[in-house]
């Protein structure tokens, strides 16, 4: 009994020590790096959404519309540069990633000003140039912010700082939803008619918020580079010049950064896994399958089901919102405890079978406490697949390709159910909530079958556990 009690002991105090990780400052800083990326997804996602339903926009527009947000999931377009090509002046202060991130962040405030100043009932083409704008703004920000992660830290504390990054994420989901609802009703009391004011008032306020990812990467210290990682791609780049030799020196140059910046890191992770590459880029693809698809009609259907500004604030975002910051810090407790594919499976599990609460939700109506029970579920689920697939990504890549590669398991991750979530709002209109969201979860079963599949070819520091 009372070696049992012992080892009982022992192993809470194991726990406290895992969580001290927490307290160091690589995951403090991507705390508020988290904020930073957060916070512009949910003004051109889900809140964005709600603004359109409010002032009249049908449910296929609306659905249409998320459409530009499938400027995340053609980040690894651009990805090339951010990774290699210096900003002038800047980077020489800053460093080549801080120098993009705050690039970023202040076009992403600039353009949230101009959505702030758009109408969707006058001029919905600008409304959706504008959102376009930010969503590109905010995916750069993310290439950026994922290769600094990943540079700043050994793989063993990855899972640690990908928990406290979605910390702050969900955080800054908070104020973009949760926030912007409030400060929207807040404005107009009358909270039944639409009011063009109010939601300027709320888009303002979001843009001024971006100054915490503006003063934080002020702050934060640049990432040592890596200087055999440099050296093998200046190696690279001569031995690409000495094959075009026929070429002027200048354009062989530049063909060869090219080479070494857009095609390597393609070629680096074919070459690492070979045939299973496509296994695990199909796993990605459709990882967030059920949750995405799900996710973009949510906004519309808490208006059709009466629920008010205030009760979607503070229930499906608010409270939500906490449940996913309890779930992620969980994950990222289990993945570093336990390794990346187990976590990565029960992740996928829930998502698919929380999905089947909305359905029943839609059966129910209109009724508060279903709705905090199906979004507390729905959420936590969602925090504990998030870290560790996060963590599953950032085993992935070398640190010789960190934002190309990142953003191209990203962009890969974003696409197929982004296209998808379009035509939501159509399929909706076609057989109603409680099947389309039953549809959804069974959209999320064949990934059990790919997460079980790439277990097999895992890299090592993805099931390392702490021991």
């Amino acid at each position: 009994m009372q070696t049992e009690h012992a080892e009982h002991t022992l192993s809470w105090k194991e726990w406290l020590h895992s969580a001290r990780v927490y307290l160091q400052p690589r995951p403090i800083t991507l705390l508020f790096l988290g904020f930073s990326a957060g916070l512009p997804l949910m003004l051109v996602f889900s809140t964005l959404s709600y603004w359109l339903r409010e002032a009249g926009i049908d449910r296929g527009t609306i659905t249409y519309f998320s459409w530009v947000a499938l400027a995340y999931a053609f980040k690894w377009v651009w990805s090339p540069i951010i990774d290699r090509l210096p900003i002038p002046l800047l980077s020489a202060w800053l460093g080549r990633r801080r120098s993009w991130m705050l690039t970023a962040q202040l076009l992403i405030a600039l353009c949230l000003l101009g959505l702030a100043d758009s109408d969707p009932q006058q001029n919905l083409e600008l409304m959706a140039w504008f959102a376009l704008a930010v969503a590109f703004c905010s995916a750069t920000q993310d290439i950026a912010i994922d290769a600094y992660r990943i540079e700043s830290a050994e793989p063993r504390i990855q899972a640690a700082m990908a928990a406290t990054y979605m910390l702050g994420y969900r955080l800054a989901m908070i104020l973009a939803t949760t926030g912007a609802l409030l400060i929207a009703a807040w404005h107009d009391p009358g909270a039944d008619s639409y009011s063009r004011e109010s939601w300027q008032m709320a888009y303002w306020a979001m843009a001024a918020l971006m100054s915490v990812g503006i003063v934080t990467t002020l702050c934060a210290p640049e990432p040592v580079p890596d200087g055999a990682a440099a050296e093998q791609k200046r190696q690279e780049i001569e031995a690409f010049m000495e094959q075009r030799q026929h070429l002027p020196h200048a354009l062989a140059r530049l063909l060869g950064w090219f080479y070494v910046a857009a095609y390597c890191p393609f070629a680096d992770f074919i070459s690492r896994y070979g045939k299973p590459a496509l296994l695990i880029l199909a796993l990605i693809g459709s990882y967030r399958i059920a949750d995405v698809v799900m996710g973009i009609i949510a906004n519309v259907f808490y208006v059709d089901m009466g629920f008010t500004k205030i009760e979607v604030a503070e229930i499906t975002k608010l409270f939500g919102t906490l449940m996913t910051i309890v779930g992620s810090l969980v994950g990222g407790l289990l993945v570093y405890r336990f390794g990346v594919m187990r976590i990565l499976f029960i992740g996928a599990v829930l998502a698919a079978a929380t999905n089947l609460l909305f359905s029943a939700l839609a059966l129910t109506g209109h009724s508060v406490g279903f709705l905090i029970v199906t979004v507390s579920l729905d959420n936590f689920s969602a925090g504990i697949a998030t870290a560790a697939f996060i963590a599953y990504l950032s085993s992935l890549t070398s640190i010789s390709y960190t934002a190309t590669q990142y953003a191209l398991f990203s962009s890969v991750m974003l696409l197929m159910p982004k296209f998808l979530a379009g035509f939501s709002g159509d399929a909706v209109n076609l057989m109603g909530y409680p099947l389309f969201f039953a549809g959804t979860a069974v959209l999320g079963l064949p990934v059990l079958i790919l997460v079980w599949l790439a277990a097999r070819h895992a890299p090592v520091q993805a099931e390392a556990t702490h021991k």
